[in-house]
């Protein structure tokens, strides 16, 4: 018991005077705003303007963009049910949206609508081979866990998973033009390296990226 106190006040004293960097403090999980149900254009109109960009501002993007973003993303749009704003094959809902930052990188939490800290390190540069990625604002990363696919054949997963992806992949498109930000889905990438940096599963695979973030002026 003398030992443990002793320890402990060893401890105690090294983060009294060698604290914890501030990033390291900063780097916690992130409660998202209520999605804004009366914002947005007409929806011919940003089916008008949806289109691929690869020039972005490095303007940070505010806590209400990124909320609403990700819950158009793959929110739940029926709190009865759980089910989200894009269809999933046979609901396993097997995409996690991981969000690279300039702080570090978080996943998506879209049953309590916040963001969960995962690596407290910068990796944007890493989710794509394009010179525009490690400076944008955020990177999304696409990860199918087909752990949550059951028995399906691997044929079946990489399909389903695919399709999926696209649909999230689109919501952030449409969302995009509709609040006036650039944003291009990518899929050139060294996804070991990422994987590995992101400390995925065997049984997650990387399927796409996306950047987001305000156009270059």
């Amino acid at each position: 018991m003398q030992k443990r106190n002793v320890l402990m006040i060893s401890v105690l004293l090294i983060l009294f005077f060698f604290p914890l960097p501030a990033a390291t403090q900063e780097f916690k999980e992130i409660p998202l705003v209520k999605p804004q149900m009366d914002s947005g254009r007409l929806l011919m109109h940003v089916l008008k303007d949806r289109r691929s960009s690869r020039e972005f501002s490095n303007r940070k993007l505010p806590i209400r963009v990124i909320s609403n973003l990700l819950w158009s993303a793959c929110g739940v749009n029926r709190p009865e049910s759980g089910k989200r704003t894009v269809p999933s094959a046979g609901n396993w809902q097997e995409i996690d949206v991981y969000v690279a930052t300039a702080k570090g990188l978080y996943v998506y939490d879209a049953r309590r609508h916040r963001l969960h800290p995962v690596l407290d390190r910068d990796i944007r540069a890493l989710t794509g081979s394009q010179s525009y990625v490690k400076d944008a604002p955020i990177d999304l990363i696409y990860v199918a866990d087909y752990a949550r696919m059951g028995n399906a054949a691997p044929e079946v997963k990489d399909l389903y998973a695919a399709i999926d992806t696209g649909f999230i992949s689109q919501n952030v498109y449409l969302y995009s033009a509709s609040e006036g930000l650039a944003t291009v889905a990518r899929g050139t990438m060294d996804r070991a390296a990422l994987g590995q940096a992101m400390m995925l599963r065997p049984d997650q695979r990387i399927i796409l990226a996306q950047t987001v973030g305000y156009p270059k002026k």
